[in-house]
């Protein structure tokens, strides 16, 4: 139940900007931000599953191509012997291949960005649709892009919104401050974006966090972790 927050400029000279939060079962080992893939993926960086040896996120700095991928719910009836990790999406979309077809895999939402637009692709194991993103600031999590039923964009997005990254070097502080603020609600509130979704029966807490800047002429990744699962303690990302 992973969280992204974007910001599209309106001149696509201006770079893309973008928030991602991992939730995931603290129990399943990860790399953090690297260079991971030498051989296959030469010059991606990102966060590695080490069970699956997919990504979470992935950078290419090169092609200025990234891609993070969120969990959604699926109505699939493949059995699980027919299905792959989803981590393998993610380091597919920064070499130029985007989902198509019929995924072998349970639901998901891949934003990816490039050096003049982004989109959020959606499989809920009956469709695969695409959805540029226009101009603005809009949120992502385990639904659809905006979407009012999910209780933390209707609480955060306007925030968000009102929060504009600022600057060049540490532009993403204004958004660091919405989500410490948002950190002030119970890990279990339905609202929170730092989270503690246990009692919900999965074994996921918020983890870690990566900002990235995307340009025509640029792409910069900053990678950070929470001090404990599911709680606030300040988020290093310099």
């Amino acid at each position: 139940m992973c969280t992204v927050v974007i910001r599209v400029p309106e001149s696509p000279r201006e770079p893309v900007r973008l928030l991602a939060i991992r939730d995931e079962d603290p129990e399943r080992p990860w790399n953090p931000l690297g260079p991971w893939w030498p051989e296959a993926h030469d010059g991606v960086v990102g966060v590695r599953d080490v069970r699956a040896g997919g990504a979470w996120l992935a950078a290419d700095p090169g092609t200025r191509r990234l891609a993070v991928l969120l969990n959604r719910a699926d109505a699939s009836s493949r059995p699980e012997s027919e299905l792959v990790s989803r981590g393998g999406i993610v380091l597919d979309s920064v070499a130029g291949r985007s989902p198509a077809g019929d995924p072998p895999t349970h639901g998901f939402n891949l934003v990816e960005v490039d050096d003049h637009a982004a989109r959020v692709t959606t499989w809920d194991g009956e469709a695969l649709r695409t959805v540029e993103l226009p101009p603005g600031t809009h949120m992502i999590a385990h639904d659809d892009i905006d979407d009012p039923g999910t209780p933390r964009i209707a609480a955060w997005l306007d925030e968000f919104r009102a929060a504009a990254p600022a600057g060049d070097r540490v532009w993403w502080i204004p958004w660091v401050e919405v989500l410490r603020r948002s950190a002030e609600l119970d890990p279990t509130d339905d609202r929170a974006i730092i989270r503690d979704n246990r009692p919900y029966g999965y074994p996921t807490l918020s983890l870690l966090a990566c900002v990235a800047s995307v340009s025509p002429d640029d792409l910069v990744v900053h990678y950070g972790e929470l001090n404990r699962p599911g709680q606030w303690g300040g988020l290093d990302l310099g």
